[in-house]
């Protein structure tokens, strides 16, 4: 769920059953208990529904240790997975921060990936993701080309292209 729904691994250890609706999870993250709706792929949901739950109430927790020991717990399962398949690097955040990354280079404004991953303010989503923001990057390229055509070295190199002569008109 931290992949596909963005959710950090404390919120996905805590799922209730019930919390499935569909092809949506509710949740309350942990962090700021913030409503989230997590859609999920088919597949996911597919298989929430074939698993046994934990315990009564949830996926992945029988509420016998505290949560962030349940979390711990997960985390550790999935460190020694990513070492199995060759990703010791890797952690369950890098999860989120995929499923956010991808969301905003298929073109999902930061406002709603904000609200997606449950975090209290655009602000926490853009000091994390901004890289991944595809128009921020392209407008950002598009500003140096635009400076290259006022800078009197770049001119000089370009030999008085075309291109060259209309920005120095265009200046001018």
């Amino acid at each position: 769920m931290p992949r596909y729904g963005g959710i950090r691994i404390g919120d996905a250890v805590s799922c209730a059953v019930e919390c499935l609706n569909g092809n949506k999870l509710l949740l309350y993250t942990q962090k700021t208990g913030v409503p989230a709706y997590c859609p999920l792929p088919d597949f996911m949901v597919k298989s929430l529904e074939e698993i046994l739950p934990v315990s009564e109430r949830y996926f992945f927790w029988a509420r016998v240790s505290k949560l962030t020991t349940a979390a711990g717990d997960w985390q550790a399962k999935l460190k020694k997975l990513f070492e199995k398949v060759r990703l010791p690097d890797w952690h369950t955040y890098r999860l989120r921060h995929t499923s956010a990354a991808e969301l905003l280079l298929a073109g999902v404004p930061l406002e709603r990936v904000s609200i997606l991953v449950g975090h209290t303010s655009i602000r926490i989503t853009e000091k994390h993701c901004a890289q991944w923001v595809r128009p921020h990057q392209e407008q950002a390229e598009a500003d140096v080309r635009r400076a290259w055509g006022l800078d009197p070295i770049a001119l000089l190199k370009t030999k008085g292209t075309p291109e060259v002569h209309e920005k120095r008109e265009a200046i001018g």
